[in-house]
């Protein structure tokens, strides 16, 4: 299923600066970056609850944010794409 993964973290101080370092690298673990805070990831539902994890321990509630969302198996339907960085299928063939 695609899930894309937003978030918001909170950057006035070096902790917060720190966070917001350790969530995008998480991210990238996972998924495509397709905009600064914004991830596009490919993902089993089991996959999906262990990045979340992870994700939670790092953020501070209480001045950052998560936002998952579920688009399902169906999701090229769901997804359009207009402008630069245009992305590329993360189902298809690797050439390397």
């Amino acid at each position: 299923m695609l899930v894309l993964i937003t978030y918001d973290v909170n950057t006035e101080t070096e902790t917060g600066k720190r966070r917001l370092r350790r969530v995008a690298k998480q991210c990238v673990n996972y998924g495509q970056r397709v905009q600064n805070s914004v991830f596009e990831c490919v993902m089993d539902a089991a996959k999906c609850r262990e990045v979340k994890n992870k994700l939670e321990k790092i953020i501070d509630k209480d001045k950052d944010s998560l936002r998952f969302y579920y688009l399902g198996n169906k999701y090229k339907s769901k997804v359009e794409h207009i402008g630069a960085k245009e992305s590329f299928d993360v189902e298809g063939t690797l050439i390397i």
